[in-house]
């Protein structure tokens, strides 16, 4: 059975003008509140181990002397102006505030040279840090 309407049938139009205007307002929003932020992390290749230890997950405040492939240093995440003695001990002042209790970690790239390393642990020395940990990554299984 076919019923016949006698209506006509009515054109359902979406006015997309305001939609459009809608959408760029909001695209506008978005692109003046969003932030770019450039982090100042140093990309590190650690050497590995075969008996590398997680941290344990009780330690509070601790001091991260980061060293890049290029010598480069960073202290807890803090990119340092210049790579020498002077300047690491001055961070590694700051960053502790004195207490020289703190766990002590660096972690330097398969790549840093031998001397930068050392300059780390002089510094370390110097200002009396004695929880002192190299960072490491643990070796895959079949590597010697």
């Amino acid at each position: 059975m076919k019923f016949r309407r006698n209506r006509q049938r009515e054109n359902v139009d979406i006015n997309l003008a305001s939609l459009i205007d809608v959408v760029f307002v909001l695209l506008l929003f978005f692109v003046v509140t969003t932030t770019f932020t450039r982090e100042n992390q140093l990309r590190v290749e650690l050497p590995e181990a075969t008996t590398a230890a997680p941290p344990s997950p009780d330690e509070g405040k601790r001091v991260d002397i980061t060293i890049s492939a290029d010598g480069v240093y960073s202290v807890n995440n803090h990119l340092l102006p210049k790579s020498d003695l002077a300047t690491l001990t001055e961070a590694l002042q700051q960053e502790s505030g004195g207490d020289t209790q703190l766990p002590l970690s660096i972690s330097a790239d398969g790549k840093t040279p031998h001397q930068a390393v050392v300059t780390a642990m002089d510094a370390a020395g110097k200002l009396g840090f004695s929880q002192l940990r190299m960072t490491t990554v643990e070796a895959a299984p079949g590597t010697p």
